[in-house]
Parts: C-alpha cells; sequence; structure tokens
C-alpha cells in the first residue's frame, strides 16, 4: 500500500525544536538518572525510557511505515524473541530509510532496522543474525547497565541522554555533527558496546538464531561482510559505529558457530520479496531501479526469479507504467495469490487504474477470511477511501485500532476518512490524537480546541471529554518543561 503520510512536514516541523515526549496514558513518572548508582534501572523505567525515545524517533523523516514489511519484519523479529532467554516485554520492530547497513536496539524492546541492511543481505539468516545480536543486548541490558554505569555524572538527564540516542542511532553521522564534544562522549559511551558486550551479544544472538530455525553460519558471514567494506571506506559502515569490530571477533564468532550442527537453510521467497521492494521504493529512485531490476534479469540464470518480477513490477507502477506491470503481476499472483506482497501491490494498481471499487470487493472477500491481518485491513481501508466508501473504511479501521490502539498509520488513515467525511470535530480528535503518538503535545491541543469549536452545546459529553484531554496534553507540555 501506497499512502502519502498526512502529518510528515507537520510533524518533522515541530521536530526541529526539542520537545521530549510522554507517554499520554500514563503519568509522568520518568526516572531521575542522576541518582545513586546503587539504585537499579527497573524494567519499568527501561519501557518507559523506550517509550520517549520511540515518539521521538516517529517525528524523523527516516521512520516509516508499510504494511506488507512491517509484517515482514516483524514475522522475523517474533520468531527470534521467541527462541531468545530472559524476555521480560514485547518487542517492536521497525523501519529506517537510511542506505547504511544498520540496525539497534533500545530501552524497552525496541529494535530499529536499516533499509540498506536488508538490500545488502544475501539471505533471511543474515538479517536475522542481526537482529538476534540486537535483541541479545536488549534481553541481556546492556544499554541499562551502561546508565547505571553513568549514574555519577549528575549532568546526566533523560532529556539529554534521549537527544543523544536519537541522534546517534538513527543518523550516527548527522548526530556526531550536531551534538557538542561532551554530548557527543555521552552518547558515544552510553550506546557503544563494549568488548565484553559485544561477545555476550554473539553468544546469546547466535544461540537464539539457531533455536529459530536460521544458520548459525551467518552470523559470520555479515561480519565479514562488513570488516571487507571496511578496506575500501573512509570510514566504518554505521554498524560498526556502535558495535567495536576487533579482529579476533569474527574468527570468535565462527568457531562460536562451529559449535552448532550445520544445518540446510531453505531461501525465502519472503525476504527475497522483501528485499526487491526495499530496493524498489527505498533505495533508489524509480528508474533507477528499473533498470537495477531489468539488468538483474537479463543475468539470472536462476530458475525462479519471481522477487526480481516483483520489483520490477513495482518500479513500473510507481512510474505509472501500469500496463506492463499489471502483465507482470498477473503472472505472479496466478501462481501464489494470496501472497500478501502481491496482494498489496494489486491494491495500487486498481487504485492507480481508477478501479478502487474492484479492489474493495477482491479485499473484502479475504478480509472476511483474514480480518486481523494488517496488510490486508489497510490496504482494504485504503481502497475504501479511494473508492468514497468511507462508513466501510471507517468502521475498518475502529475495529483494527481496537487491537491495535497505537498504530500510526492506521490513525492517518482515519484522520482521512473523518476529513473526507467533512466531520470537523471527529477529524480534529484524532488528529490530536495521531500527534499525541509523535509527541507533538502542544500542537495537539491545539487540535483539541479546533474539535471544541465543532461540537454542539447539547453534546455535554463530548464537551467534557474533550476539555480533559486538552488538560491533559497542556499539563504534559507543562511537565517537559520541568526537565
Amino acid at each position: 500500500m501506497q499512502f502519502k503520510r498526512v502529518f510528515a512536514s507537520l510533524v518533522c516541523a515541530g521536530a526541529l525544536h526539542w520537545h521530549m515526549p510522554v507517554l499520554a496514558q500514563g503519568s509522568f513518572n520518568l526516572p531521575d538518572l542522576g541518582t545513586s548508582a546503587s539504585q537499579a534501572l527497573s524494567i519499568e523505567k527501561e519501557q518507559a525510557i523506550g517509550d520517549v525515545l520511540m515518539m521521538q524517533v516517529r517525528s524523523r523523516a527516516g521512520f516509516f511505515q508499510d504494511p506488507v514489511l512491517d509484517e515482514y519484519l516483524t514475522s522475523i523479529g517474533n520468531r527470534l524473541v521467541a527462541n531468545a532467554d530472559d524476555v521480560r516485554f514485547p518487542f517492536r520492530f521497525f523501519w529506517i530509510k537510511n542506505t547504511d547497513i544498520n540496525a539497534f536496539a533500545f530501552y524497552g524492546g525496541h529494535v530499529g532496522v536499516h533499509t540498506g541492511l536488508i538490500a545488502q543481505s544475501d539471505n533471511e539468516s543474515q538479517l536475522a543474525s542481526v537482529l538476534g545480536h540486537e535483541i541479545a543486548h536488549v534481553t541481556q541490558r546492556h544499554l541499562a547497565r551502561r546508565i547505571q554505569n553513568q549514574q555519577q555524572n549528575s549532568a546526566m538527564t533523560v532529556a539529554g541522554l534521549i537527544a543523544g540516542l536519537l541522534t546517534t542511532i538513527v543518523v550516527p553521522d548527522a548526530g556526531m555533527a550536531i551534538l557538542s564534544a561532551s554530548q557527543t562522549q555521552s552518547a558515544l559511551e552510553t550506546l557503544s558496546h563494549s568488548r565484553k558486550a559485544e561477545q555476550e551479544a554473539d553468544r546469546f544472538g547466535m544461540k537464539t538464531l539457531q533455536s529459530a530455525g536460521f544458520d548459525p553460519y551467518a552470523s559470520s558471514e555479515f561480519l565479514t561482510k562488513l570488516a571487507e567494506q571496511m578496506r575500501y571506506k573512509d570510514k566504518p559502515p554505521a554498524f560498526l559505529l556502535t558495535h567495536p569490530l576487533p579482529d579476533s571477533r569474527i574468527s570468535d564468532v565462527r568457531l562460536r558457530a562451529e559449535q552448532y550442527e550445520k544445518t540446510y537453510v531453505p531461501s525465502s521467497l519472503n525476504f527475497a520479496l522483501a528485499k526487491a521492494r526495499i530496493i524498489a521504493r527505498y533505495q533508489y529512485e524509480s528508474h533507477e531501479s528499473e533498470q537495477y531490476f531489468r539488468s538483474a534479469l537479463e543475468r539470472s540464470t536462476a530458475i525462479d526469479n519471481r522477487d526480481l518480477e516483483y520489483g520490477l513490477a513495482l518500479t513500473l507502477l510507481d512510474q505509472k507504467k501500469l500496463a506492463d506491470a499489471s502483465t507482470l503481476l498477473k503472472k505472479l499472483r496466478k501462481e501464489d495469490p494470496n501472497n500478501l506482497f502481491y496482494l498489496d501491490t494489486q491494491t495500487d494498481l486498481l487504485i492507480a487504474q481508477g478501479r478502487a471499487k474492484e479492489a474493495v470487493t477482491v479485499l473484502t472477500a479475504i478480509h472476511d477470511l483474514r480480518p486481523n491481518n494488517q496488510v490486508i485491513t489497510l490496504n482494504l481501508a485504503h481502497a475504501a477511501i479511494e473508492a468514497k466508501e468511507y462508513e466501510q473504511a471507517l468502521q475498518i479501521l475502529k475495529v483494527f485500532l481496537l487491537e491495535k490502539p497505537d498504530h500510526h498509520l492506521a490513525k492517518e488513515l482515519l484522520v482521512s476518512v473523518y476529513e473526507a467525511q467533512e466531520n470537523r470535530a471527529a477529524y480534529h480528535e484524532a488528529k490530536a490524537d495521531l500527534l499525541v503518538q509523535y509527541g507533538a503535545y502542544m500542537k495537539a491541543a491545539d487540535e483539541i480546541q479546533k474539535a471544541l469549536n465543532h461540537v454542539e452545546e447539547k453534546e455535554e459529553i463530548k464537551q467534557q471529554r474533550l476539555k480533559a484531554l486538552l488538560s491533559q496534553y497542556r499539563q504534559m507540555q507543562k511537565a517537559l518543561a520541568k526537565l
């Protein structure tokens, strides 16, 4: 599904000023990091810091949601988490549009993956090896330990910690450029894992990798690839800014892998399709992607080229070459009609062809069988909006948000529905709810005030609810100023 983010410019503009967000649903109760070094960072506090940081990550231009890619990444991540030791809370996996080979984890089980990581991975096990490593950093609480070791530094605050983490993990080079010398040192000390931590993450990560059915040898393959890149570049890959790679580490990882029995791991079509989608839509411009896939198809000697054909179909669709895209997609769907990657792209194609109502008919039948799948649900809601079947879209999104109340793309679609229906009160309230997810409390309060202007005097219950929200957002903003 391709859906233009309504709030991208609005949120990013707000992010130019440092507003550290807090959770709207609870009290302002972040930990004081300047307390005694003997005080442990509790799981609850770690999660609170992670949720705050995640709000700021969402406000950055590199963060994006793509339902079919989100579904794939979460499936791989959860498969690893299910086989990991010492898991204390649910994990959340998300994408950052960045061509660097990088992934990072931070407090509370949040794991970010750069698009460049999957674009440069040779197979699913290599991708999983990095995710397993990051999961291990969280489960072994390496960042939490770093905070405890630095608590004696009285200058260390929640706001300073999050600012440093945010700039260094999302765009490491930019982070190093805009932070002061002391902030840079603090951020690097907090994020850069020690050799002992890396060894521990390698050990636990590989155990998780093998238990989840992936190839444990992929860990050394990935590190070898990073080491080779270091030889030909002036600066190391982004991943190595926070994950040191001494000469002994690759051999240590390779020796550790040899403790496991070598097993055959079949190639994954979903990995190949996800990689093709990343290359087509997030790695290059559309015309460059078309050249990439056409050239790859000409050179390929493989029997199965579905991933390359899918990538080419995407680039053709994005360039409005609808007839050619339709021919390729029809062939792919004939072989695998229920594949989510193909269904997602088929929806985009039908909408581009002015056949949104047909897309609604197709997806409604599938949605009845798989009502909780985000790819099908969000594509159906999108198609219904394009077909001007707003009431259907509204009901679908309301049910979906009951199960996933923090899903930002669903909230964006809901805002679009209310706007199309010219329901001004609901539109401004939904817009405020979305802005809160990015930590933009003042802007959210402004939207609630606008919503109140469209509520009739006789709607007393609605007025009271909106006034309560308005008060809550303003209190949150005041709490931020005290940090």
